[in-house]
């Protein structure tokens, strides 16, 4: 039996993935460096192996459409609302500047006008697929560059529409008019808010149906239809199929099926995302990178740096400090894969010649190979250009509300709690302290952020707290605790650096959402690293172990145990558990708990007999510890004061009902004051 041709090519391609990405992983090597190599080893201008890509295209146009799927779940409407600053003013001037350097250097070197637009629309793009990717591959999704390139790239993938538009006029075609794609534009995007609002309308409540059904078959099939679907619809009105994907993972992001469309698609996306990267690998054609080495090689130092030139000064502009604009100028310095759509329809409308369309896939493929290994040296390029490149005084912090918060003799902080991230966790923390009196400072990077929290009456300022000086303007020398809040793994690692070592005896907590990071923050200083699947992981068991029966302070006392050995039981599954949780099965009978009467106890005044605690809660007060003094076997008619202790008798149900009579649970902002207090 005859087996078809694409299904030989994609044997071939899978059979030489393998062994390359094993040689990466050993050589710490970026897999889609591995899987671009791949793609020119086997392509059409290397060995050959597969000469057809219509086939593989279509299959990796799918991996790209399901990597912007999954990025979406990891945002949602607000979010994008949030940045529509990085996304219009960050990515539309990012695009206009970009064609703008582009048309003036091209017609100092003879081109005409019409292709040096083109020219530029062609350098202005960067490539979604390999920038989230590595974004993704580094945890770096959420972090103050990431956002920013996400933003920028979002606004190119838009601007794309308009470029395919303007492509047929540039081409000198008649029929095409300003007032035609000017109309063809706005009936883009009118489809584009009318799709989102009908995508946010019916998704949602359709996935709730097919949930019903309780079949993963059913339901993983409706995901993929979703994120297909909704690629099928913004094509057909002119625009990406990634961007419709994109937009129906936003739409899912804030519903309940979120996680779940996450974990099933992973392994479809990894799949045919690799697909994508080899696909572009095999568009290198080495003969003509030989032929045209020199001129390449000058296209491709020329066009990145050009681009990362522009990404940092917006960036700068946009008030982001020098780290950040470096790092996301790096990120974003490649030619982008819609490029090839455009250079496709640019050769059709006679603006590419032969030599340029050549020189232009080599440059743009190197461009690509060499964007992981340039984001894997951001963080370090950045810290270098902050050293070297001031901030300037808009990042110094500004303390002119110390007044409202705590002064000492000298007239700054003292004992202050200094928060670094102002996002939900951050703002969380704030409001608490604040209800409690507790005094601090909050420093974040998003200056609209600050603006908007300072205009509420927030305690709030701009900085970026991997800078000494900063944190200096904050009075850490002087801080009881200083709270890492951000989304940012390599900025948590230099703040914790900075901050060690301005106080020695700061006590530092960092929130972090990836597990990798703990060891490391503990070395540098941290003296709590609170993941946040670990956390959920302990209030799971802690409930579980409570329907048990067990009482509040077994439990507790094994949260607290996995909390002091950093969490080295859930990070390693081999590490014993004989010993490191000693769960008493014989507690689930009768046992003996303390419990002290704080200030505020509703119990306080009241007798034993008022209490009525053995019937109210099955558990028994054998003694009570009143000004040193015990009473054991105390009567009815013993009364409870302020800082008593209280002794207990019974099951673990019983004692911590009693424990809810005599001492309740503490609210947040009780926690969180006895945590904090200095």
């Amino acid at each position: 039996m005859h087996t078809p041709q694409l299904f030989n090519e994609l044997l071939i391609i899978i059979l030489a993935a393998l062994p390359v990405a094993y040689i990466c992983l050993r050589l710490k090597l970026p897999l889609l460096v591995g899987l671009m190599l791949t793609g020119i080893a086997i392509g059409p201008y290397g060995l050959g192996f597969v000469r057809q890509l219509e086939g593989i295209e279509i299959l990796a146009e799918i991996g790209v459409m399901l990597l912007l799927f999954t990025i979406g779940l990891e945002f949602s409407i607000r979010k994008l609302v949030e940045m529509k600053r990085l996304v219009l003013i960050g990515g539309g001037v990012q695009v206009l500047v970009t064609i703008a350097a582009t048309v003036g250097i091209s017609m100092a070197f003879g081109r005409e006008l019409r292709q040096a637009i083109f020219f530029g629309f062609l350098i202005a793009l960067s490539s979604t697929a390999i920038v989230l990717k590595a974004y993704v591959d580094r945890n770096e999704v959420d972090s103050p560059h990431g956002k920013v390139g996400i933003g920028i790239l979002l606004f190119q993938d838009i601007a794309v529409v308009l470029m395919l538009l303007i492509i047929p006029l540039l081409g000198g075609e008649d029929i095409v008019s300003f007032t035609g794609i000017a109309l063809d534009l706005g009936s883009s995007l009118l489809a584009l808010i009318v799709i989102v609002f009908a995508a946010w309308l019916i998704i949602p409540r359709f996935l709730r149906q097919v949930f019903k059904m309780r079949s993963t078959e059913i339901f993983l099939l409706t995901i993929v239809l979703t994120a297909l679907g909704m690629s099928w619809v913004t094509s057909h009105f002119g625009m990406s199929l990634a961007l419709g994907a994109f937009i129906a993972g936003v739409v899912l992001a804030d519903t309940e099926f979120s996680h779940q469309a996450t974990a099933d698609i992973l392994p479809f996306r990894d799949v045919f995302n690799s697909l994508f990267f080899v696909s572009i690998g095999m568009l290198l054609s080495l003969s003509a990178l030989a032929a045209n080495l020199g001129w390449v090689l000058l296209l491709v130092a020329g066009l990145m740096l050009g681009k990362a030139v522009i990404v940092w000064a917006i960036v700068r502009l946009m008030g982001f400090p020098q780290r950040v604009s470096a790092m996301a100028a790096l990120g974003l310095a490649q030619i982008g894969e819609f490029s090839f759509v455009l250079a496709k329809s640019g050769r059709i409308a006679d603006l590419l010649p032969d030599a340029d369309y050549q020189a232009f896939l080599a440059a743009s493929v190197i461009s690509m190979i060499a964007t992981p290994f340039m984001i894997a040296y951001a963080p370090a390029f950045g810290s270098l250009i902050q050293r070297v490149m001031k901030d300037g005084k808009r990042q110094d912090v500004d303390n002119a509300e110390e007044d409202d918060i705590h002064l000492t003799s000298s007239g700054g902080l003292q004992k202050h709690v200094i928060i670094i991230g102002y996002g939900l966790n951050g703002r969380n923390l704030a409001r608490v302290l604040r209800a409690v009196g507790v005094p601090y400072i909050v420093l974040d990077l998003n200056s609209e952020t600050v603006r908007r929290a300072r205009a509420a009456g927030e305690k709030i300022n701009y900085g970026d707290s991997t800078r000494g000086e900063v944190l200096k303007h904050a009075k850490a020398e002087d801080a009881s605790a200083i709270v890492l809040a951000m989304s940012d793994p390599h900025g948590a690692r230099l703040t914790v650096q900075q901050a060690r070592r301005l106080n020695p005896n700061v006590y530092i907590i960092v929130r972090t959402r990836y597990v990798a990071e703990i060891t490391e923050l503990y070395d540098l200083g941290a003296n709590e690293v609170i993941p946040e699947e670990f956390e959920t992981s302990i209030e799971i068991f802690a409930r579980v172990l409570h329907r048990f029966g067990f009482s509040r302070k077994v439990i507790e006392g094994q949260i607290e145990r996995i909390r002091e050995q950093g969490y080295e039981m859930l990070r390693t599954p081999s590490a014993p558990t004989t010993r490191t949780v000693e769960l008493d099965l014989s507690m689930q009978s009768e046992s003996t708990e303390s419990v002290q009467i704080r200030k505020g106890s509703p119990a306080i005044g009241q007798t034993l007999g008022e209490l009525d605690l053995r019937g109210r809660t099955g558990a028994t007060v054998v003694a009570v510890v009143h000004e040193g003094d015990t009473k054991i076997n105390p009567g009815a008619k013993c009364r409870l004061h302020a800082d008593d202790l209280v002794v207990l008798l019974g099951n673990g149900d019983e004692i911590e009902k009693a424990i809810n009579v005599l001492d309740p649970i503490e609210d947040f902002a009780q926690a969180t004051l006895r945590g904090f207090n200095p």
